[in-house]
C-alpha cells in the first residue's frame, strides 16, 4: 500500500472512531436550517484555535440547502481592522439525515459535520471533525437566531462539548461583533 492510502484509511478510522457517539437530531430537516445565522459559541482543542480564542467574536453564517438537500454555508466575520473575512463550501449530503461532508480547499481538510442539536427557529450545534494529513480534530459550533443564547442552551452546549473532550477552557460564548457588509 501506498503511504497516502495508509494515512487515508488511519484517517478514516480516525473519524469513524470520533463520530461513532454523536447522532445527528431526530427528524432532521435542512430545509429549515435555511437562513441566516450568528455563531456565538465555539469549542475545540485545536492549537490554532487555543492561540486565538481570546480575540475571538461571533461571526455569520447563512445556510442555504440545495434542491439535492445539500447545504451551502457562506461565513463572514468583521475583522478588528474594518475588513472582512469570508469563506463558503458546499456541504454534501450523507445517507445520514443531519450528517454532511466537505472538503476545504483553503485549509485543505475533509470535514464530517452533524447537526446534534436543532431547534430551528433559535439554535443548532454543530458537531464537525476535521482530518488533515491523518490528524482529526474535534470542532462544535453553536448557532444562534439571534446574537445571545440562553443560559440553558449555553449549558447544554458546554456539556456536550465536555462530553466531546474538550476542555472547559476551549468552550467560548464569542462576544458581539459588526457585521460585514452584503457582498
Amino acid at each position: 500500500m501506498t503511504n497516502s492510502l495508509l494515512r487515508s484509511l488511519a484517517a478514516l478510522l480516525c473519524v469513524l472512531s470520533v463520530c461513532a457517539d454523536v447522532t445527528p437530531a431526530a427528524d432532521f430537516d435542512v430545509t429549515r436550517v435555511n437562513g441566516r445565522w450568528y455563531l456565538v459559541g465555539f469549542a475545540t482543542n485545536a492549537p490554532w484555535f487555543v492561540n486565538n480564542k481570546a480575540g475571538m467574536k461571533t461571526g455569520i453564517a447563512v445556510m442555504v440547502p440545495t434542491a439535492e438537500a445539500d447545504l451551502h454555508v457562506a461565513h463572514t466575520h468583521l475583522n478588528a481592522d474594518g475588513s472582512c473575512w469570508r469563506m463558503s463550501h458546499l456541504a454534501s449530503k450523507t445517507a445520514t439525515p443531519g450528517k454532511f461532508f466537505f472538503h476545504s480547499e483553503a485549509w485543505g481538510n475533509d470535514n464530517d459535520m452533524i447537526f446534534t442539536d436543532v431547534q430551528y427557529a433559535e439554535h443548532a450545534v454543530v458537531y464537525n471533525v476535521k482530518v488533515k494529513d491523518g490528524v482529526s480534530e474535534v470542532l462544535n459550533k453553536l448557532f444562534s437566531r439571534t446574537p445571545e443564547v440562553g443560559a440553558a442552551v449555553t449549558q447544554r452546549f458546554q456539556q456536550f462539548s465536555l462530553d466531546q473532550g474538550v476542555l472547559a477552557d476551549n468552550i467560548v460564548m464569542l462576544p458581539p461583533n459588526g457585521e460585514c457588509p452584503e457582498a
